[in-house]
């Protein structure tokens, strides 16, 4: 007999997996010595809307039969026959479940990455951490595992039309991940154990006859009559195949220029830009969870607020409880911020990008760029934090957030958790008025609704503008290929197709079948 049940637990029984069994027997009235009765958990959250945290559980119980075994994913990987390969640019989530599905179909990956392998990378990042130096090719948003790698590794997604959600979660605990992340409603690795999580899905690539190589930048595209045959590497290495997936993530500019120039069609889209906000952790549980010091049986305490100013969206964006605020920027000269935690969620501060939609009437004098006015805009703002970082590294701008929404410039700075640094500058004179003044709107209503958020104990941090692309490489609906150049399929966040790691993975799980379909 199965029966599914819901159950509200104190924070330190749901957590605990003895104390979850007892409260389903109990409820059912089963004894709770039965030796035939089983317990799984499918989902688990937390209701801080009460006078005190509750975490809520689904769950299934068998009694006196035993639940069914799922069979690994793995089990369906098979080595491909030969006959058929296929190119993906970029090693990110899109690009190696791509990789993944491609050898469930029995098609020969081939996956190209501009940057380094996750744990040759980490030099890179600590480079622009702590001296400012900023590798073109591999960097928190270039290398293996891509963006997601040590950006945090959050893993929700509310897209339910890509396909299988539980399917990518199901692969990466099989690479490592630990299994909470198939019952928890905001799923988390963590920018510390996911680099370990990726490389063992290249090993896995391999293992099943695939190629990943790094420190292959593709420089040109082989075209013929409409049709891609392949891409240049490097500037000398000409490589073919049946297909090209083309998976380089938002920040990949030179590839877009790359398409406009080789006449693969793109487009403009809309996106957003703004800053992070960083508060002290601690204000954040204290408002959400009403304790200070929180329970250590709750996780670190998140939030998410939207607000319409002057009929454009403003709103949080990947929120990073227990978190820390890292350098962005994938070339010299830039600032760009960005957020990530550690899988047990433990700094002291909290951090969200803070941004506003960005339409096309923004970009207006920006209209001689055609397609790319939106990337000129991105680059003008960064190069502009840049130069207000006060030196020639990767210090930041900053204002403690009453005074940036007062238009005041702040004499000091809050402790913060950014390595490089901040340098205090008035944010709110160098933002664009359609970003900075809706931002010094919003904010205090923001306030009204979490009292204390809206506070000079809080910093806001410039700039964080690679929230998407501004770019978009559209395909067709049925085919999935690119709607001018065959054989071409533009996938993941760089394309305008996914919005984080595990819609970047389905998206490439749906392109990979696409692909079985034109070429098999």
């Amino acid at each position: 007999m199965k029966q599914s049940i819901e159950l509200k637990l104190a924070p330190e029984e749901g957590y605990d997996e003895a104390a979850v069994r007892a409260a389903a027997v109990a409820k059912l009235s089963l004894p709770a010595d039965a030796p035939d009765v089983s317990v799984v958990l499918r989902r688990r959250s937390i209701d801080a809307r009460g006078r005190s945290p509750v975490v809520v559980i689904g769950a299934e119980v068998f009694a006196g039969e035993l639940p069914a075994s799922e069979p690994p994913v793995s089990a369906r990987y098979k080595t491909p026959r030969g006959d058929r390969s296929v190119i993906i640019v970029g090693a990110g989530p899109a690009g190696y479940f791509a990789a993944l599905e491609l050898i469930e179909l029995g098609i020969t990956p081939v996956v190209l990455d501009r940057g380094k392998d996750v744990r040759a990378r980490r030099r890179d990042l600590r480079a622009i951490q702590q001296f400012g130096i900023v590798n073109p090719h591999s960097n928190y948003c270039f290398g293996e595992g891509g963006a997601g790698t040590y950006s945090d590794g959050k893993l929700y997604t509310r897209s339910v039309k890509r396909g299988d959600i539980r399917k990518p979660l199901r692969q990466l605990v099989e690479h490592g991940a630990t299994p909470d992340i198939l019952v928890e409603t905001h799923p988390h690795i963590g920018s510390n154990k996911l680099p370990g999580v990726v490389s063992a899905i290249r090993e896995t690539i391999e293992r099943f006859g695939g190629t990943v190589r790094f420190d292959s930048h593709v420089t040109d595209f082989l075209i013929e009559n409409g049709v891609m045959r392949g891409v240049v590497v490097n500037g000398v290495e000409e490589l073919t195949a049946d297909a090209v997936i083309l998976a380089t993530g938002h920040s990949a500019r030179d590839v877009f220029h790359l398409c406009h120039r080789r006449g693969v069609t793109i487009e403009a889209k809309p996106f957003a830009m703004g800053v992070r906000i960083e508060h002290p952790q601690s204000l954040i549980d204290d408002l959400q969870y009403r304790q200070n010091p929180r329970s250590r049986f709750l996780p670190a305490s998140s939030y998410r607020v939207a607000e319409q100013i002057d009929n454009r969206g403003v709103y949080s964006f990947c929120m990073c409880p227990g978190g820390l605020i890292v350098p962005a920027a994938t070339a010299p000269g830039e600032t760009v911020v960005n957020g990530m935690s550690m899988s047990r969620r433990d700094s002291r501060f909290a951090n969200s990008g803070m941004v506003v939609e960005i339409t096309h009437g923004d970009l207006e004098q920006y209209a001689s760029h055609g397609v790319f006015a939106g990337l000129a805009y991105q680059q003008e703002l960064e190069r502009i934090a840049f130069a207000a970082g006060g030196d020639e590294t990767q210090t930041a701008p900053a204002q403690r957030v009453v005074d940036f929404a007062t238009g005041k410039t702040s004499v000091s700075m809050p402790d913060c958790s950014y390595i490089p640094g901040l340098h205090s500058a008035p944010l709110h004179e160098i933002l664009p008025p359609q970003i900075g003044k809706r931002l010094q709107r919003a904010l205090p209503l923001f306030g009204k609704r979490m009292k204390g958020y809206f506070s000079n104990d809080a910093v806001v941090v410039g700039v964080e503008s690679r929230t998407s692309s501004p770019v978009k490489i559209p395909r067709r609906d049925d085919t999935l290929e690119h709607i001018s150049t065959q054989r071409l399929f533009p996938c993941g966040e760089g394309a305008g197709y996914a919005g984080g790691i595990i819609s970047a993975a389905m998206d490439g799980q749906r392109v990979a079948q696409a692909v079985a379909g034109v070429i098999l």
